[in-house]
């Protein structure tokens, strides 16, 4: 039976994006993560999106022997529920955020009024 779920976990790669677009993302507030060269098996529970400051690296997807390359420059969106092994060849320095798994509720109106009266 063919898998078809490794269509929808694809890692994708903006290559040097403009400011414009990392200052709309607001990405200096960000986390950041580093790690050192070596290979790290990673899953993400939640969508993670991360501009790399540093560092190259080459993501093979579990069950895969093709990889996804990215670098220095790149914005790069990791998929929810992916499996993956990370070899880092060159020291990774990152800002990412990771995406809730659902929409934020929309919030009510604020009171105007105390609807208590009696």
């Amino acid at each position: 039976m063919a898998d078809n779920t490794s269509d929808n976990l694809r890692i994708r790669v903006e290559r040097n994006p403009p400011e414009s677009k990392l200052s709309e993302l607001n990405i200096k507030c960000w986390p950041k993560w580093g790690c050192s060269p070596g290979k790290y098996q990673l899953k993400f529970d939640a969508e993670e999106t991360c501009y790399l400051l540093k560092g190259k690296v080459k993501a093979y997807p579990k069950g895969s022997s093709e990889y996804v390359e990215f670098g220095a420059g790149d914005l790069v969106v990791i998929p929810k529920g992916l499996s993956c092994t990370w070899d880092v060849s060159i020291a990774v320095d990152k800002y990412y955020k990771f995406e809730s798994s659902s929409p934020p509720p929309p919030q009510p109106p604020p009171a105007t009024s105390s609807s208590s009266s009696q």
